[in-house]
């Protein structure tokens, strides 16, 4: 059974960072291509960041291009997604989630993910 674990969530001001982490057991977690999906109050969960299983390639919304950067630690088993010049329209719940899929996979849908984790609340006040 593969469990993920995401941790760095808060509160945080607008303009500022905060980093999110999210640990993967039960599998080998190089086997998977990671995602990082938020949902608002109202509102469908929505992609935000995805990284291949070695790391190779990076995708990310446009709504965060520039400000989030996705990484991952394949001997930590851990996947993180550094949140910075947050915005209040950043507040969300935080997802992250597996994906078997290969490179052919679409990574922005969620229907490529197949293990998710419980998320983590982002709040950033104006």
């Amino acid at each position: 059974q593969v469990q993920l674990v995401e941790s760095g969530g808060g509160l945080v001001q607008a303009g500022g960072s905060l980093r999110l982490s999210c640990t993967v057991s039960g599998r080998t977690f190089s086997n998977y291509a990671m995602g990082w999906f938020r949902q608002a109050p109202g509102k469908e969960r929505e992609f935000v960041s995805a990284i291949r299983r070695n790391g190779g390639f990076t995708y990310y919304a446009d709504s965060v291009k520039g400000r989030f950067t996705i990484s991952r630690d394949n001997n930590k088993n851990t996947v993180s997604l550094q949140m910075n010049s947050l915005k209040p329209e950043d507040t969300a719940v935080y997802y992250c989630a597996a994906s078997e899929l290969g490179m052919a996979a679409n990574l922005r849908e969620g229907g490529a993910y197949v293990y998710w984790g419980q998320g983590t609340q982002v709040t950033v006040s104006s």
